[in-house]
């Protein structure tokens, strides 16, 4: 693997993961000598993170930036992983510097670019992400979404509204990198790695080309892995809720019981269903909680992936386009 070259300006580094997206990059980075002052174009190293494409770039433009360079994987091993791969080979070279995460489909904007490196200069010592104010999908996606960050709320206690679009500064990129959650959700191990963050709004964008590839099945996906990041406390939030119901459900059927020996009720055959119904929810509330009490005991003492360290398994090469 080649080192990416240096400048003498204050590089910002923006990595790009992509997936056969190469259409909507080449847009994308004609976008951006539209949009983006050329004194801050002159910073940029661009970082493709290739999640093992089929197919292959025709052309793209030599202007957009300082340099641009093409990480190629060995194999396709998702979008957020594809990000914990770029982030820790630049992690790992000699100096860090301001780092950009961004989609290459168009979505995040490059003319937010500039508000997201002022907020970074503002507060050096956090990372900063682009809260979406308004959205393009369809009105159905929309509203999945909309269920996906209320269950997250409801699961984990944390309001997630912003996704990949962010800007590290270079004193947080090596423990990030660290970080073995980004590997399963960018975002989420942000959260869970209690650096200081902190998001400014931002208009999504319109995909330059192409289709989407978040559909129903990748939008459940991507929520599993975000709260899967932070399991331990869904664990605990689950937990409480079997022990309430367990609670509950033990009132009701004493209260059955008392009433039956005051002979104060006469049991009928529905309210004998009732109390079996209620045994079976007790019997399940215990069995939940104990096998979220194994899960948890099992994912704190097991050794985690760290991208950092082994980041360098997955890179075939790293590509200089210009």
């Amino acid at each position: 693997m080649t080192d990416i070259p240096t400048a003498p300006t204050d590089r910002v580094y923006i990595v790009i993961p992509l997936f056969n997206d190469w259409e909507a990059l080449g847009l994308l980075l004609d976008k951006m000598t539209k949009t983006v002052a050329p004194a801050l174009r002159k910073r940029f190293h661009f970082l493709i993170v290739d999640d093992c494409s089929v197919t292959n770039y025709a052309s793209l433009p030599t202007d957009t930036g300082y340099s641009l360079s093409i990480m190629r994987l060995w194999r396709n091993v998702g979008h957020q992983k594809a990000i914990a791969l770029g982030l820790s080979y630049l992690a790992d070279q000699p100096e860090t510097h301001t780092t950009i995460v961004m989609d290459s489909d168009g979505e995040d904007q490059p003319e937010d670019i500039a508000r997201l490196l002022e907020a970074s200069a503002q507060k050096p010592g956090q990372i900063i992400f682009a809260h979406r104010t308004k959205r393009r999908e369809s009105r159905l996606f929309r509203t999945f979404y909309l269920i996906y960050k209320s269950v997250f709320k409801l699961l984990t206690g944390k309001a997630i509204t912003f996704g990949n679009f962010s800007v590290i500064p270079p004193n947080l990129l090596r423990k990030l990198a660290h970080v073995s959650d980004i590997w399963n959700n960018y975002p989420g191990g942000v959260i869970r790695s209690r650096l200081p963050y902190q998001s400014v709004p931002a208009e999504r964008g319109a995909r330059l080309a192409g289709t989407s590839k978040m559909n129903f099945v990748s939008l459940i996906l991507h929520g599993l892995s975000a709260i899967s990041v932070l399991m331990e406390a869904t664990a605990v939030r689950i937990l409480l809720f079997c022990v309430i119901t367990a609670a509950v459900s033990t009132v009701v059927i004493t209260v059955v019981i008392l009433l039956r020996v005051t002979d104060q009720l006469i049991i009928s055959q529905g309210a004998i269903y009732i109390v079996f119904s209620l045994f079976i929810v007790i019997l399940q509330a215990f069995l939940i909680s104990l096998l979220l009490v194994f899960i948890v005991l099992t994912y704190r003492t097991q050794s985690h992936f760290i991208p950092a360290k082994q980041y360098g398994d997955f890179v075939e090469q790293i590509e200089k386009v210009y």
